[in-house]
């Protein structure tokens, strides 16, 4: 075998996306098959399978095949988890049910949070402690467990979350009562606090064990089931997965902490979009990834993925904190919205039209695919404006029916407010417009910026054809388009490094800090995470450190980055002076005379080559490109149809220059410039495009 491919396949709620890259070459492969929703793998395989007809032997000789799922989220948020139990701190059991005792919004008596995943009754006290300060209280008593063992057994408990009080400072109790329920309960998954989140803060502890044990019977089958499939079809390679945080992870690591995968689908493009804005210096970009179900959106600033602690899943009001189960693993600040293409159009009971959340998925898909689907959605309202090509859609592997679009939107939209189809269908595309530009601008005025700064790099399925009309909403006025925008998030899969984090808290006071032990501390977690990344290939990692450090009374810390080779020679007050100058620049000042502490470690470890420089796309010669034909859509600016020109992406080369209206059509995507828009193609292939300001 003289090729070496690499391999990333991305899970969507409508497709499901492939790509190859042959490493020596730069050759890129791509493949979409509508997901299998029942059992996603069905479609992973069955496209594994196929992809042997484009690149004959292509898994024998994979060096790497990288997968992303949103099987962990959706799992929590449609209630399709384990059945599970929580073993808790005698006194302790309702952490989960009480919360933060923070009300979802204020002025709304009954907007309440989501039930907690484990009733009472599967909540059980344990008669343990662990002191403040590591020391045993009281040690765990094998009997009291041996009971709950058998009460588990006639439960028929598949799951189980032990959060024990302190857990993070000494593990020793938990690890006891994990040790006797795998003896007692064999095949039952066990998830222990101390190993998920050694981290202090009782209930973001409790809440992320729990999502753990919720999902990992099902994360262990599926990935078992994956695993052996993909040997099947004749990889060598070991399967490896998207973490939240942006780097890949080994399928052992994904079984024990399938936690970690709640951003696991998300996340991929967004580290595509990083590599993008660092080989074009761009210092800040969104990522802007618009699918068959769901619309991403992440704000990267210098070319660094913005991590956070605080994310929540399945919340009960969107976009509102406190409305969710907090998961306090790092993962990608990123924000999603129920808008893309399979997104359903409805006139709600105040007579509006609204799009979302509810989705066609890949079953039965909207009305244009001709596969049962009779309610309107984004992509039946993008067919009857002109966007989409029906005989050419997803590289001609789908024949779209636009007598079913119509017939839907007028029925279900057009008829209920009185106006013509085309003015029905264009409402639908400007409402999921206004919803996803809603978001974008608030996911970036939380992060103190400006939407009309950052560059807007467009992807995913439907992407490119809302990116135009949406910059205009947030005021942005430069748009990229990378080249295979449609299938972007899996060929991130392909150049993501592998990487893994551990937070591990260690509260005390700086002028107490003995910075020998915090030198140790640091050499253990770099020494798990070196056997965790491991499992990933061979590379050694490098490690980057950050400190917890706040001040004393306070709630919260912010993260300090130190030099992880330098942690032994640290003095105190280099610590502090770090400290000082990250807070003024996020709060905007420093209290000198308050004492500090340190609150946690976290060392992350970042293995493998750097990521493959995308190849720059072939020149073909410069000017304007060649039109391949001509469309009759919607422009907005004109507020009429107009004949839009149509180029073919695989004829264009950098240095061409298109101007509006046109649509660029690829295997995967389409991308819709209106009126006054301009764009030309720049060395790696991407449409950059420059939209005309308001008239």
């Amino acid at each position: 075998m003289g090729s070496k491919w690499r391999v990333g396949c991305d899970i969507g709620g409508t497709f499901t996306d492939f790509v190859l890259t042959e490493t020596e070459s730069g050759r890129v492969v791509t493949a979409k098959r509508l997901t299998t929703s029942a059992n996603p793998s069905v479609a992973v395989l069955a496209g594994l399978a196929s992809l042997d007809a484009l690149a004959p032997g292509y898994a024998a000789s994979s060096t790497r095949f990288a997968h992303a799922t949103t099987l962990v989220a959706n799992a929590v948020i449609e209630r399709k988890g384990a059945k599970v139990a929580l073993l808790t701190t005698a006194g302790f059991r309702d952490v989960v049910e009480l919360r933060r005792y923070v009300r979802v919004t204020t002025y709304e008596m009954y907007a309440d949070p989501p039930l907690p995943l484990v009733p009472r009754y599967l909540r059980f006290p344990v008669h343990e402690r662990t002191r403040a300060d590591g020391s045993i209280r009281q040690a765990v008593d094998p009997d009291e467990i041996t009971a709950i063992a058998v009460r588990l057994a006639a439960e028929d408990v598949t799951s189980v979350a032990v959060a024990f009080l302190h857990s993070f400072t000494n593990p020793a109790n938990e690890r006891t009562a994990g040790e006797l329920l795998a003896r007692l309960l064999p095949g039952v998954a066990v998830s222990l606090s101390s190993d998920v989140l050694p981290q202090i803060k009782e209930y973001e502890r409790a809440s992320t064990t729990l999502v753990n044990a919720y999902v990992k019977p099902l994360a262990r089958a599926y990935l078992g089931k994956l695993e052996t499939g993909v040997r099947e079809v004749g990889f060598l390679t070991p399967l490896q997965i998207m973490l939240s945080n942006g780097g890949i992870g080994s399928a052992r690591t994904a079984a024990e902490y399938p936690v970690r995968l709640i951003e696991s689908g998300p996340v991929a493009g967004a580290v595509m979009a990083q590599q993008l804005a660092r080989l074009m210096g761009l210092d800040e970009v969104v990522a802007f990834d618009m699918g068959g179900t769901t619309a991403k959106a992440c704000l990267i600033r210098n070319a660094s993925l913005p991590l956070t602690d605080e994310l929540e899943v399945a919340r009960s009001r969107r976009f509102t904190k406190s409305s969710g189960f907090p998961i306090a693993i790092p993962a990608v600040n990123m924000i999603e919205v129920g808008a893309g293409g399979g997104s359903i159009a409805r006139v709600n009971a105040l007579g509006v039209v609204a799009v979302g959340p509810e989705s066609a998925a890949a079953a039965p898909g909207p009305a244009c695919y001709g596969l049962g689907g009779s309610e309107p959605t984004v992509s039946d309202a993008d067919l009857v404006l002109g966007y989409l090509d029906a005989e050419r859609f997803a590289g001609g592997s789908m024949r779209l029916e636009r007598s079913a679009a119509e017939r839907a939107i007028a029925a279900r939209v057009g008829a209920p407010t009185g106006v013509a189809l085309e003015a029905a269908a264009w409402t639908i595309h400007d409402v999921v417009n206004e919803s996803m530009a809603a978001a974008i601008r608030m996911h970036i005025s939380e992060r103190g910026g400006d939407a009309s700064r950052p560059v807007l790099i467009a992807f995913g399925g439907a992407g490119p054809v809302h990116v135009a009309n949406l910059a205009a909403k947030l005021g942005m006025r430069r748009i990229l388009v990378p080249m295979r925008a449609g299938v972007l998030s899996a060929l991130g899969l392909v150049l993501a490094p592998a990487a893994f984090d551990i937070a591990r808290t260690r509260k005390v006071a700086l002028e107490a800090l003995d910075l020998g032990m915090l030198a140790d501390d640091v050499a253990w977690l770099a020494k798990v995470i070196r056997e965790r990344l491991a499992e990933v290939g061979p590379a050694a990692p490098r490690f980057e450190v950050a400190l917890g450090l706040g001040s004393i009374g306070q709630s919260y810390h912010v993260p300090v980055p130190v030099a992880a080779d330098r942690i032994a020679a640290l003095t105190r007050d280099e610590v502090l002076q770090a400290f000082a100058a990250v807070y003024r620049e996020k709060y905007g000042y420093f209290y000198d005379d308050v004492p500090v502490e340190l609150v946690s470690v976290h060392v992350t470890g970042i293995a493998g080559d750097p990521a493959p420089i995308l190849p720059a796309a072939p020149r073909r010669g410069n000017g304007e490109a060649a039109v391949f034909g001509q469309r009759r859509a919607w422009s907005p600016r004109r507020r009429a149809f107009l004949p839009f020109n149509v180029y073919r992406r695989d004829d264009l080369a950098p240095g061409m220059r298109l101007a509006g209206p046109c649509l660029i059509e690829e295997e995967a995507a389409t991308t819709v410039i209106d009126v006054g828009g301009r764009a030309g193609l720049d060395r790696l292939g991407s449409l950059d495009i420059t939209i005309a300001g308001e008239e």
